[in-house]
Formats: structure tokens, sequence, C-alpha cells
């Protein structure tokens, strides 16, 4: 048997998951290795919980598969874009900031003032925003220099697992050109580039680069000891997570679309040549690009209703508080003058600054109407990415939903509905781990490309058709939607500038 391990180490935790060579799942296990917030507006994970985590995971995988080690072909691995991990010569982490951590919007707002983000776009093809690891990096070096100082690596956050399997440090192209540290189309470091951003002390820090299905390194002594897996199995370089998950959901050439339903909203198609007018671009294969529109504005929201709005319902005992979130929002009639939410817990992608919160609430409505519309205002926010996608030009058909909310029975229906075109729903839950593993079995020789391995492992998505008239409702409360939005824009910006002293 070949088989292929595929590791997703996303904000929330840790996924590993074992594949056969035809995409079959043999067996997953995850770790919860969330992250805090020691003080408003500040993400952050203990990298040591990451790295504990990680032998067990893969040992735990093995086992409940049956598969030995030696069977095991190869390992990719996937994780969140972006945030900021910087380790020191003897690789001990000095910062760990998620990349839903907003510390650094005053700098983006004075980058934006002084042009500095207009020289960052005509390069990257991206304005640096909050979370994004130059401009972290650029608020370290002003507010911890001696952190920056003692720092000897950049990492992104999968890099961290391939270095505690390898030894190596090193990144890939999808990665690094996501986080803004790429020119493009080229895909290299440059030093224009890293001035805009004032970072030009800073070059030594950043990673050699490899194409995803590059081999890494191979898994060591100590890993091997720890793991099960066998000294010497090749790792690869690795995909930014958003990129795995649309590569496991099949999506690997040009023309072709995904929308991610998880922490963020991600909305992203492949092209010929970057588009210069959308949140970020990054290089996935020599030729091919991934241009997209995000923001964590998507399920996040769910997870933290479900745990704060529905915590003492005891109907979330018996069926689970995601589940009896999904129940209600199903039972719900879609009404013309139902509440509106907007997602925004960790601002909006354009404006940091930007809360969630429901509007529009009448005695007459109910728990479900409140579900509906925090489900309805989700799935607004990845509309609006997808006609900011097409208004720049970024050409696209069928779309495939993956991520944790594809499994909901309210949001892939619902995006159908509000596009009025028909969708597909990835058949494996856990794509952005298959797309890790499709990455090592090209890299370890097994396929000879991602279009091939994709063919061969990929099981075909379910077709979802409109309601069409559904969509002349959700068409005419998008327009509310987006409307109200811009009224409470400034009032989003007084609150931001308020504190309790």
């Amino acid at each position: 048997m070949n088989a292929y391990l595929g590791i997703d180490a996303g904000n929330t935790g840790v996924k590993a998951v074992l594949f056969d060579e035809e995409g079959r799942e043999l067996a997953r296990a995850h770790r919860d290795t969330g992250g805090t917030s020691p003080a408003p507006g500040m993400v952050e994970r203990d990298v040591e919980l990451l790295r504990s985590d990680l032998s067990g995971l893969i040992a735990e995988v093995l086992a409940r598969s049956g598969v030995p080690g030696s069977a095991v072909r190869g390992v990719g691995t996937a994780g969140h874009g972006n945030g900021l991990y910087l380790l020191d010569a003897s690789g001990k982490a000095l910062a760990a900031i998620q990349s839903l951590d907003t510390r650094a919007a005053d700098l983006v707002a004075k980058w934006d003032a002084d042009g500095a983000s207009d020289a960052v776009n005509r390069l990257a093809r991206q304005r640096p925003w909050a979370s994004q690891t130059p401009t972290l990096m650029a608020w370290m070096a002003r507010h911890r220099p001696a952190v920056m100082q003692a720092a000897a690596h950049v990492l992104m956050c999968k890099d961290l697992v391939t270095h505690a399997l390898t030894g190596e440090v090193v990144s890939d192209v999808s990665d690094m050109g996501g986080a803004g540290l790429l020119a493009l189309p080229d895909n290299r470091y440059d030093d224009d580039l890293l001035a805009a951003y004032g970072l030009s002390d800073y070059q030594h820090l950043l990673p050699p680069l490899l194409w995803p299905t590059e081999i890494a390194g191979r898994i060591t002594t100590d890993a091997a000891r720890t793991t099960g897996l066998i000294e010497g199995t090749p790792v690869v370089a690795g995909l930014f997570d958003v990129v795995a998950s649309a590569i496991g959901a099949g999506v690997t050439q040009i023309g072709q679309a995904s929308t991610i339903i998880g922490t963020w909203s991600i909305n992203q198609a492949i092209v010929a040549e970057p588009a210069a007018a959308v949140f970020m671009s990054c290089g996935v294969a020599p030729g091919r690009y991934m241009s997209m529109e995000n923001s964590a504005t998507s399920a996040a929201n769910l997870e933290w209703v479900a745990h704060n709005l529905l915590g003492h319902d005891e109907r979330r005992h018996a069926r689970g508080a995601f589940a009896l979130a999904d129940e209600l929002a199903l039972a719900a009639p879609l009404r013309l003058d139902g509440p509106i939410y907007h997602p925004y817990l960790y601002g909006a992608g354009t404006n940091p600054a930007a809360r969630a919160g429901f509007m529009g609430l009448g005695g007459w409505h109910d728990t479900g109407d409140l579900m509906r519309a925090l489900f309805e205002g989700v799935a607004f926010a990845h509309l609006a990415h997808i006609h900011r996608l097409r208004a720049a030009g970024v050409e696209f058909g069928r779309i495939t939903i993956s991520g944790g909310g594809a499994k909901s029975p309210v949001w892939p229906q619902m995006l159908a509905d509000m596009l009025g075109a028909s969708v597909g729903v990835a058949a494996q839950p856990e794509s952005g781990a298959l797309g890790a593993a499709i990455a090592a079995a090209v890299g370890s020789g097994r396929y000879a490309d991602l279009d091939a391995a994709a063919a061969a492992m990929v099981a075909p998505a379910t077709e979802l058709l409109p309601d069409p008239q559904r969509t002349k409702i959700y068409q005419r409360r998008f327009t509310v939607w987006q409307g109200i939005e811009q009224a409470l824009t400034p009032h989003w910006a007084a609150l931001a500038g308020m504190n309790d002293d």
C-alpha cells in the first residue's frame, strides 16, 4: 500500500489525515491548539503546545489506520496563512501571532495615508492589512525591537510543522506570496518590496523558497522515533491552507474557483496572471496563481454564537451547539423583513474597525430568525467577496465549496441561492489535509503534477442547484445589508476610538 499523510495546522487546531493513493481517507486525528488573547485585538498561540501535540497526533492517526509507517510515501503540510511566527537560532519561538490579530491596524492606516500601501500593492498584488506577516514584522520592529533583534527565522504556521519533522527551515511560494512577501508574478523576494514595509534590515529572516510539491526535507531520527514514521520519509514544502483546501476540492486548473467556509471567508480562483485589485494573490504552480478575496468573517461567527448565545439552551446538550444552530436556521422562514447580521467579530476585510451585530429585530422574531440571520450574514460576506473578484476581472466558472461550513445543511444551499447558480460541495470534508497529501503524492513521484494527482485522489463534488424565488429575496436583502454596513461605518470608527481609560 502507498499512503500519504496530510497535516493541516489551522488557527484553532491541527489535523492529521492519512489517505491512500486514490484519496480514500484511512484515518484522521485532531488536536485543539487554539489561541489566547493577551490584550484586545491580539491573538496568539503556544508553539510548544503545537509541537508537543504533533508527534502524538501522527502516532494516533497511524494507529487508527492500522497502516505501518513504512507505507507512508510522503508527508504534506498546510497551515493558516499570515500571522507571524518568529524563531531564534536554536528554534525557540519568540512570537506566535495568529491571523485573527489586529494590533497593527493603526500602522496600516499610516501606510494607507503616506502611500506605502500603494508601493506594496504594485509589487505584491495586495495591500497591507493588520494580520499580514510583514505588517506584523514592522509592528514588532517598532514595539518589540529586542524580539526582532533576537530572531533568526520568519516562518509560516505549516513551516513550523515541517521544521519539527525535518529540522529544515523553508517555506513555499503560496504561503509567502499570500503573506505579501513576494513580488508577483515572479514569485521572488524583492528589495523594494521589503523597503516599502520598512523591513530592509530583516531580509535575512526570510526562509528559502520552494514550490509546494518540492521536497523540503526528510523525517529525522527523532521525529521517526516519536511519530512512527520512517526516517528519511520525504516531506514536501506544502501549501497555504486555503490553497491546499482548493486543491483538495479538485480546484487546480485556470478558471476553476473555490469558496472555503472556515474561520475565514475564503473566495478564490486560479488565474494565468495575478489580479491587481483583489485582497491577495499567490503562486500555486508555475504559470498559475490564486487570486483571492478573504476576510475573518465566516464560521468563527457561528462558533461564537453557538457558545455564547446557545450555551444555556437545554437543546444544545442533546444535539450539540452547531447542530442546534443548523436546526434553528433551517426551521426559520426566509423573511424579507427578517433581522440582518454583519459578521465582523474580527473586523471586515477592508475595515478592521467593523463590529458584528444584529439589526432589524422585531418582537415577532425568535432565536431561529437570529440563527438564519447569522448564516445569511456570513454568506453575504462571501457573496461580497465573489462580486469583488469578478469586478476585478477574475473569470471563473462553477464554485466548489469546502471547509468545515461545507458540512452544514444551510450554507452551501444558501450560497447557491444567493449566486443564482449551481455550486459544488467537496466530497472530502478535510480538503486542506487532502490538498497537502496530494502535494506529497506529487513530490514523492507517485503523480506527475497537481492536475494528475487531483484527478486520481479527489472524488466528484455534490452539485446543488439554486431556487429562483429565494435568489430574488436574497438580492433584495443583500442590498439592505450593504446599505446598513455603509451607514454604520462611521459609528464603528467612533467605537474603535473609545477606550476605558
